[in-house]
């Protein structure tokens, strides 16, 4: 009889390294990604709390200590599960925090490496920076890129490329030394409307500022308010798809709460294709 599958037992050590980490309950019961103003947000974060079962004791954290926290958990977790899914998707791929801001955390990457020459200009000429603003830059939470491929590796079935064609493409190491982005993912713990509007930005930036290939445009949540994600997940075609840290258990938290609207919500995000677990995420990266 086969055990459980590894994806499973991921998500629950990610669930496990959340509890352990960020999402605790305060002195008055309510769990630390609650809104404590807003009783709906209370009873579905404390729904979530409990359905992933776990004990936790650690001291509520700062909004921001705990977003990087979140950060690093969310890395963890698609770290384990997409690298072990090369055979679908062969190459050399890398999974990364970013730490820095600025053009030059994204500018690292073929796509957007011109994003650095253009920083320079606008420090040179002031109508130049009037004009491009500060629009152009683009600080991803956490990547996903891979290396370009040798000849070698290219040809190791049979010979496929030589100096004559192909030239151009940046997958080739021949044509280009920089990684290529496959994925930005944004991470926020919680979600307020300008916490929400920090991610789409962030998303239109990486579309209309690219040369070459598109990305992957992501963003992971622990809100527990279906209305919140929807601010975000709902009327964008920016964002590839939003992904909740405990999908079926927010989903449960409402059934139980009796909170047909919230339920409501995340059937028509779900069923739009708008909302997904975060289990679905390191596969979606394999498409």
């Amino acid at each position: 009889m086969k055990g459980e599958a590894f994806l499973t037992e991921a998500r629950r050590a990610f669930h496990a390294a959340v509890l352990d980490n960020i999402l605790s309950l305060n002195e008055k019961g309510i769990p630390s990604n609650a809104d404590g103003s807003n009783p709906s947000s209370r009873i579905l974060a404390l729904g979530i709390y409990e359905a992933i079962g776990i004990e936790s004791r650690a001291a509520r954290l700062a909004g921001q200590c705990a977003g990087n926290k979140f950060e690093t958990i969310c890395l963890d977790f698609i770290s384990s599960v997409f690298l072990r899914l090369r055979h679908l998707r062969p190459g050399s791929w890398h999974c990364l925090q970013i730490t820095g801001r600025g053009p030059s955390s994204i500018a690292r990457f073929e796509q957007y490496a011109h994003l650095l020459d253009l920083k320079k200009a606008a420090e040179e000429n002031r109508e130049l920076a009037s004009i491009v603003g500060s629009d152009y830059i683009i600080s991803p939470d956490l990547v996903v890129f891979r290396d370009p491929e040798e000849d070698a590796a290219i040809n190791r079935p049979e010979n496929l490329v030589d100096h004559t064609s192909g030239r151009r493409t940046p997958l080739r190491h021949l044509n280009n030394e920089l990684p290529i982005l496959h994925a930005s993912i944004s991470c926020k713990w919680t979600l307020r409307s300008d916490r929400a509007q920090n991610a789409r930005t962030e998303a239109i930036n990486l579309i209309k500022n690219r040369k070459g290939h598109l990305p992957h445009v992501m963003v992971v949540t622990g809100e527990p308010t279906p209305n919140r994600i929807a601010s975000l997940a709902l009327g964008t075609g920016e964002i590839d798809c939003v992904y909740h840290f405990a999908l079926p258990e927010m989903h449960e938290a409402a059934k139980k709460a009796g909170n047909n609207d919230a339920m409501e919500l995340i059937d028509i995000m779900v069923e739009g294709r708008r909302l997904r677990d975060i289990a679905d995420l390191p596969l979606d990266l394999a498409l």
